[in-house]
């Protein structure tokens, strides 16, 4: 009936065929140019094309001193029979205390606490928002001094007679420690006021080589902050030590530094690459979210919204160092 009804209507009006088609137009149109929300791909043809599209948001920073470091030194020899070594390296006198056993649920309502109720600034203060949840506590009296990397030793007393912590999904957390400053005057002059390492000490039922899981930075305005290892780039060998110029390595140490890499091995540091896996010619300096890639030059980070090293959609970037401290790295090396 429709059908019958248009070419009658076409018969008599040849008007509305001339409208017809022009609509019809019109609707080929806009699908083509994405009118509709259905995006056509675009092919970037040269570099002006490139930078016209569009460009990742950067994350804005807030650059905060960190006065703790953790590192274990021999994680092939700890276990929860042996016991495991610390290497606290703080740049200012601090005091380590060691938790064997504390309770998953308490300890993330604890730093919750953090947040809403009172500041998390000394051990006892931990133990109260934890409510003794843990098995054993282990505090080295004497407070460690600034840029002292002495090692300390901890264990869980023979009467413990604990092998293991159960099945995973575990209740309990083998080891957490936690680092806070020992002079209350210090506790002012820094953000970051106590620090809490999650660490896993190999047992009976769970044989995973030691490592530090959770890092929680503690801050004094009331936050806690998840400290996350950024991945750098490791596609071709590093320079060796007669290439480098007396004010390279240095700065290596710097980028490594506030990418949250100074504790690693150091053949990891070796075989690491600083130059961009793009372009293989400028220093990397951007960091991609919520990969965590480190893997880009300035130059390249503008033409980029999916992570060259495994293609996932950028949300945010942000840079390792600011054009003025490239500028003060480069000068120093001239």
């Amino acid at each position: 009936m429709a059908a019958v009804f248009l070419v009658t209507l076409y018969e008599y009006s040849p008007l509305f065929y001339i409208a017809l088609v022009s609509v019809c137009f019109l609707v080929t149109s806009a699908l083509v140019l994405g009118w509709f929300g259905l995006g056509v791909p675009v092919i970037l043809r040269n570099s002006e094309e490139a930078e016209s599209s569009t460009r990742v948001l950067k994350k804005r920073m807030r650059q905060v001193k960190n006065p703790f470091g953790l590192e274990i030194p021999n994680s092939t020899a700890a276990s929860v029979t042996r016991g495991v070594t610390l290497t606290p390296d703080c740049l200012e006198d601090c005091v380590l205390t060691c938790y064997w056993g504390c309770n998953v649920q308490k300890l993330h309502e604890a730093l919750q606490k953090h947040v809403y109720c009172f500041r998390i600034k000394t051990p006892q203060a931990l133990e109260d928002a934890l409510y003794n949840e843990y098995l054993y506590k282990q505090q080295h009296l004497q407070s460690i001094k600034k840029n002292d990397k002495a090692e300390k030793y901890c264990q869980l007393p023979e009467d413990a007679q604990v092998v293991d912590f159960g099945p995973v999904p575990r209740a309990r957390y083998p080891l957490v420690a936690l680092l806070t400053l020992a002079d209350e005057e210090d506790r002012e002059i820094y953000d970051i006021i106590a620090m809490v390492a999650v660490i896993h000490i190999p047992d009976e039922s769970y044989r995973l080589s030691c490592r530090i899981l959770y890092q929680y930075l503690l801050l004094a305005q009331g936050q806690y902050h998840d400290l996350k290892q950024l991945f750098m780039s490791a596609n071709s060998p590093a320079p060796s030590s007669s290439d480098t110029f007396p004010g390279e390595s240095s700065t290596d140490t710097g980028l490594l530094e506030k990418a949250g890499l100074a504790g690693d091995e150091p053949g990891l540091q070796e075989e690491n690459s600083k130059d961009c896996v793009v372009c293989q010619n400028g220093p990397v300096n951007w960091v991609l979210l919520p990969c965590r890639h480190t893997c880009l030059c300035d130059g390249c980070i503008k033409y980029f919204q999916q992570c060259p090293m495994c293609r996932q959609f950028v949300q945010e970037s942000f840079p390792l160092c600011s054009k003025k401290e490239q500028d003060e790295d480069e000068s120093t090396r001239v």
